[in-house]
């Protein structure tokens, strides 16, 4: 059934009631200050305290001849961009799916992306030694698709069709399925240290020669994300809805399904199986800002990279002689949110 005009003129309304452009604004301003704040205090701090004034000079007036500067550059650096750009994308990507597809559990991680990246990498690792990071990123990017095709195609063919619930717990047993497989692979080729990395989850020895092949693809990924908010935003109140405003709707989902899985593959080959970010930054962005995806896309891109910078800072403080994975410190936050999404699922469709 198609919506009546009155239906449409209504969600025109219900979007921008729930909308708040004042505090995304506000989110934006102040989150970017933020930002570069811990990407001061991030570049600063670590098994060797360097002050902000070195850190100022060694990034606009560079002095190779100084090991502060060299440290700054070649390892910090690298590394604290790679992060902000990561938590950016992973939260795009999780925002993105759960308007989408109208699920609140969807995340990356939890609809058999990260656990398709990861099968692709195992493969690579075990009959690929040797290959380069680009092509890595390519693999990634294929074992993304992989995984997500299987989630959905599984989802679908069930009994009363594709649900939010059945989404789920297809990713649940999807990505128990592929991590399986890359842990077999792992331990029958003894490549298990090259991915022991990867399930961690972090940016540490990320190099500016990575950062510089990440960031086209994750801009372009930003950038689509943004073209597309309109359609997400009347994505999100259901495709009959969507239909009856005049959207395309199948192309709008097969270009947002791209964009996904560009932002959500680049992230995974660079900084493993990073998860709860998508599933997080997009539930606390609309509590603040509403429903328009106009301000929701880059209110998430914000806090996650903002969430992912100072997981990593806190990762090389907390225990100066250990670095805590990234992906666990962050699953600390998840988790407990992961399960209190659960319950209120469960309550609502009782």
């Amino acid at each position: 059934m198609i919506s009546s005009p009155t239906d449409s003129t209504d969600i025109h309304k219900q979007a921008k009631v729930t909308s708040r452009p004042l505090s995304a604004i506000a989110i934006i301003v102040i989150g970017l200050a933020a930002l570069v704040l811990g990407m001061m205090l991030s570049v600063s701090y670590g098994a060797k305290d360097i002050d902000l004034a070195t850190v100022w000079t060694a990034v606009f007036r560079f002095n190779p001849d100084l090991t502060e500067h060299q440290v700054i550059q070649a390892l910090r650096l690298p590394r604290v961009t790679a992060g902000a750009m990561v938590g950016a994308s992973l939260a795009v990507a999780g925002a993105m799916m759960q308007g989408m597809t109208r699920n609140p559990l969807a995340d990356s991680g939890l609809l058999g992306l990260n656990a398709g990246a990861g099968f692709a990498l195992a493969i690579c690792f075990a009959f690929f030694p040797g290959t380069p990071f680009t092509a890595l990123m390519l693999y990634s990017f294929l074992g993304a698709a992989l995984g997500a095709i299987i989630v959905f195609g599984i989802g679908s063919i069930s009994l009363g069709g594709l649900s939010p619930m059945r989404l789920t717990m297809a990713g649940a047993a999807v990505t128990a399925l592929l991590m399986s497989f890359s842990q077999g692979i792992a331990l029958h080729f003894r490549v298990g240290q090259n991915l022991a990395f990867w399930y961690a989850g972090g940016v540490a020895g990320t190099r500016w020669d990575q950062v510089e092949l990440m960031f086209p693809w994750v801009a372009a990924g930003l950038i689509g994300a943004m073209l597309l908010s309109r359609g997400i935003t009347l994505l999100s109140f259901g495709d009959q809805v969507a239909v009856g405003l005049g959207l395309r709707v199948v192309p709008i989902k097969i270009a947002s399904f791209v964009v996904v899985l560009l932002l959500a593959g680049v992230s995974v080959a660079v900084a493993g199986a990073i998860g709860f970010i998508g599933l997080l930054i997009p539930h606390i962005t609309r509590a603040l800002v509403g429903v328009d995806y106009r301000w929701v896309i880059p209110c998430s891109a914000v806090l996650g990279a903002l969430l992912v910078v100072a997981a990593d800072f806190a990762a090389r403080t907390i225990n100066m002689s250990f670095e805590t994975p990234v992906g666990a410190l962050i699953a600390l936050l998840g988790v407990p949110f992961f399960l209190y999404l659960v319950r209120r699922e469960r309550r609502e469709m009782q």
